[in-house]
């Protein structure tokens, strides 16, 4: 995430575990401003709360005001015969698969690349990233997120990601 994402998202970056947890509780908090009155603020955030090492628990609740409900993710997988299929889930769900993952085994997600494009309210932001795992795992994909701001602040009110593998390679231009 797992499978950024999370990441993961599946994590934000790496597939989600087949067999769901149970439902891990996610505090209602006031959101940071820092964190939602910019794109730089709510794409930083974003990263931050995924990432940790082994044994630090997520700020889920952090996490949570960051996004617009309802808010789903949709994570590019690749089925049997190697063919690109999407699986979509909601933020619980993938709060409920990924969270003990995290923590057991650490997992950092960083941008390495943004494009940002905004018309009026809404804000597309095309991320690329790159993840580790305290075991040694490694990888990087884009994040796809879309924004609305709604005269006070942003929120995210969708992500898609999909990490590079074999026959799919990150361009040049969306890398440093």
């Amino acid at each position: 995430m797992p499978s950024r994402i999370a990441g993961a998202l599946a994590l934000l970056l790496l597939p989600l575990p087949a067999v769901a947890q149970q439902a891990v509780p996610v505090p209602l908090v006031e959101p940071l401003p820092a964190d939602v009155e910019t794109i730089d603020g709510i794409v930083n955030a974003w990263y931050e709360v995924i990432s940790g090492p082994a044994g630090q628990p997520r700020d889920w609740g952090r996490d949570a005001t960051l996004y617009r409900e309802p808010i789903f993710f949709s994570i590019v997988e690749t089925d049997e015969a190697g063919r690109p299929a999407i699986r979509t889930v909601t933020k619980q769900e993938y709060v409920d698969r990924t969270d003990r993952w995290l923590v057991e085994h650490g997992f950092v997600e960083r941008e390495l690349h943004r494009e940002t494009r905004i018309f009026g309210a809404i804000a597309h932001v095309w991320s690329t990233y790159e993840w580790n795992e305290q075991s040694g795992g490694s990888g990087r994909g884009i994040n796809s997120i879309q924004l609305f701001h709604d005269g006070e602040r942003w929120w995210i009110t969708h992500a898609t990601w999909d990490d590079e593998r074999e026959g799919v390679s990150i361009p040049a231009e969306y890398l440093p």
